[in-house]
């Protein structure tokens, strides 16, 4: 990860006429040294999306085979990582042949076990959903605890993990007073839809708490209408999104592009329009909620130029591989669990790298820019439960006291591997 760190300053804008010393054939009767191994691929990933970016095919495919000798997906953290930035950069070359690139994905894997099974280890293993969850229910029980109807919707997760905790939270108020709570839940797959739905029906039934579950069954967030929520008058009404509103940044890039400043503090930080959000973010802001939670990647991944956001995204999946290791070290019996996480963040690697326009969904953002997005729709940020964060570092420390920490950031609470911020939970009202 100090590698990354300490090469991205001086390359977020590479000279074009970098020239690399690539180590000769013989470097393989003496092998590098970690570190120096290091160097060599993050300079030569740059290299290669420096030529990718402006067509140079045959010095991208020279910088391909160089580092396909040093990367591998079963060597250290960095090997492994500069592995899946191949790859990405890879399909992004092909996807100059139309019809070579829509061949080889005929046998892309669509959404199957292996991903869910790294769903399922990413929410086991690491701090970072565990976290967001906690500081969700707090918030929501803080905040609409002397509501007699209150209605949430899930932007997403369809995660019983959050849910099932905050039915029993809602039942046992201190007042005694249990709510009529209703839960919608927006998601692609109807599966986990009708599956969320037994589960949270049944749960409320075990606690006599009178119940509403709505499904709405749509592909993304950009198909939703305001009448699939079924407002109704008088109940309170919070949005919960975790890792999803971001895919709504996607655009056609290539049409002018224009910016905006905030009107907060952080007037000086410039964001480029997007229409479907700033419609969303309108349509959401109509509806009154009491609260909006949102858990996002901190990270920029939403930059214009592909060298920047390699940077960007190199940094950012060199901290989280870093923590796969510490997480899983060199035991056998974890490896599969290992792989299919690594697969899923490959996954996310190639759609920064490889994708631009609509195709391009993982446009991870800042909170900074977040406030700004917000703050023109109408929204101010809600300081996240003011006396929790202790209990928030013992929870996170559970995981590792020498890895992951809790920083507050104004109103936000972000997750670090050591000092490199992964995940930010912030909260927003009218």
């Amino acid at each position: 990860m100090n590698n990354c760190s300490s090469s991205s300053s001086p390359s977020l804008h590479p000279d074009v006429t970098l020239t690399l010393t690539i180590p000769s054939s013989s470097s393989k009767a003496s092998p590098l040294e970690p570190e120096q191994r290091g160097i060599y691929l993050i300079q030569h990933l740059i290299t290669c999306a420096k030529h990718t970016a402006s067509g140079n095919l045959h010095h991208a495919d020279s910088c391909l085979r160089q580092i396909s000798h040093l990367a591998s997906i079963s060597g250290d953290s960095l090997q492994r990582l500069a592995a899946r930035f191949a790859s990405a950069l890879a399909l992004r070359l092909v996807k100059h042949w139309p019809g070579v690139y829509k061949a080889l994905s005929y046998t892309q894997r669509p959404n199957n076990p292996e991903l869910d099974l790294a769903r399922r280890v990413f929410r086991k293993a690491f701090p970072y959903l565990g976290f967001a969850y906690s500081i969700i229910a707090r918030t929501l029980l803080q905040s609409m605890s002397h509501e007699g109807v209150i209605h949430i919707v899930d932007l997403g997760s369809g995660d019983t993990k959050l849910w099932v905790p905050l039915i029993r939270s809602f039942a046992l108020l201190p007042s005694g007073i249990i709510p009529h709570l209703r839960i919608s839940c927006v998601h692609g797959d109807k599966a986990v839809l009708d599956k969320l739905g037994q589960r949270l029906v049944k749960e409320a039934q075990a606690l006599d708490m009178t119940f509403q579950y709505n499904p709405i069954n749509v592909a993304n967030l950009k198909e939703l209408d305001i009448v699939m929520f079924e407002q109704r008058s008088g109940e309170a009404l919070a949005f919960v999104s975790v890792l999803n509103l971001h895919a709504l940044l996607a655009e056609d890039d290539r049409v002018d592009a224009h910016f905006f400043r905030g009107k907060s503090k952080d007037a000086g930080i410039v964001v480029k329009e997007c229409k479907q959000m700033e419609k969303f973010l309108t349509t959401i802001r109509s509806m009154c909620p009491k609260v909006v939670l949102l858990v996002e990647q901190e990270a920029d991944h939403n930059l214009n130029r592909l060298v920047d956001r390699l940077v960007g995204s190199l940094n950012y999946y060199s901290a989280v591989f870093d923590s796969l290791d510490v997480t899983f070290g060199s035991s056998s019996s974890l490896m599969e669990e290992r792989l299919a996480l690594e697969e899923m963040f490959g996954r996310e690697i190639e759609n920064i790298i490889a994708c631009e326009g609509l195709e391009r969904v993982e446009r991870h953002e800042r909170y900074g820019r977040w406030l700004v997005r917000f703050g023109g729709a109408g929204f101010k940020p809600v300081r996240l439960w003011f006396n929790g964060l202790e209990d928030c570092k013992k929870m996170v420390e559970a995981y590792g006291k020498d890895g992951y920490k809790i920083v507050s950031n104004k109103a936000s609470l972000v997750i670090c591997w050591h000092e490199r911020p992964l995940y930010a939970v912030s909260a927003w009202t009218c």
